[in-house]
């Protein structure tokens, strides 16, 4: 009797439902307007930007024409080269020295244990989850307190005293995704200190190193408010130049700049993506 309900039950448990062909395709379509939509909001806006840097008009409102001369008014503008020299040095400065500290302080935290460890693993994060407004104002007191003159050199300070976290948190995250017996096995076979770290520690925490160091440029490249409370009157930065120029009218001469830029940022994209995939098949190969 069992056996019979069983077998009776049975051809229930091995129905498929499937969905009518005009669901399916109704469902298909609203995904594809979904990606569209997404896609729309992330880069209509620079394609935006990048159309009216060819508009003759100097207002950013309707496009009346092609031109090409403000491309050629952009290497005449030597404010806002200045400004963009000043943006692009302090973003390569600051990413170099707060790589470096960052990833020694990371390496610091996993190796080495000292009285307050944990509390001073937690201060780390503070800088990045406070508001910007909060950071730049304690920035501004020191500088104020040991009477330090504003300028380009306050500028770098304020930009490695922010970007630091962000690489501490890169490395750490990946320092602590590996076994420490591997460093161990190097000291083992008779490796150095130094000769572990730069051989087996060094390529293993090299992505950490890398995605911080490039999310450190980033967000030194485009910060405003930090840098509005440590520049002084004599230096300027592309994002505080923009922001000054909102209420006068951002000229298409600044579109030209950050299409080059945007131009730049695909090539070297577009570069690295093709390396990575060489060195890959190489890998392979062998």
């Amino acid at each position: 009797m069992p056996n019979l309900i069983l077998s009776k039950y049975e051809p229930v448990s091995k129905m498929v439902v499937t969905k009518k062909p005009g669901a399916r395709s109704q469902e298909q379509v609203l995904k594809t307007l979904f990606i569209i939509l997404v896609l729309a909001f992330l880069f209509l806006p620079i394609l935006i930007l990048v159309a009216f840097s060819f508009n003759e008009s100097q207002m950013n409102i309707i496009f009346t024409g092609f031109t090409l001369d403000w491309y050629k008014n952009l290497f005449e503008n030597r404010a806002l080269l200045e400004a963009f020299r000043n943006t692009l040095l302090i973003a390569v400065l600051s990413t170099l020295i707060s790589t470096v500290i960052g990833t020694i302080s990371a390496v610091g935290f996993k190796k080495y244990n000292f009285f307050g460890e944990k509390f001073v693993g937690k201060l780390i994060y503070i800088p990045i989850v406070i508001p910007e407004i909060v950071m730049g104002i304690s920035l501004l007191a020191i500088f104020t307190f040991f009477k330090i003159e504003l300028g380009f050199f306050t500028v770098l300070l304020a930009h490695i005293a922010f970007s630091i976290p962000f690489v501490i948190t890169s490395v750490r995250s990946t320092l602590y995704s590996f076994s420490e017996n591997i460093e161990e096995a190097a000291e083992d076979l008779g490796a150095t200190n130094f000769e572990t770290f730069r051989y087996v520690t060094l390529p293993m925490i090299k992505p950490g190193i890398i995605s911080g160091a490039i999310l450190a440029f980033t967000l030194s490249l485009d910060d405003v408010v930090i840098s509005y409370f440590a520049a002084g009157p004599g230096t300027n930065t592309l994002p505080l130049y923009i922001y000054s120029n909102i209420k006068t009218g951002i000229t298409p001469d600044v579109n030209a700049l950050t299409t080059l830029m945007l131009v730049v940022t695909i090539l070297a994209l577009f570069i690295s993506s093709k390396i990575e995939a060489q060195t890959l098949s190489r890998r392979q190969g062998k």
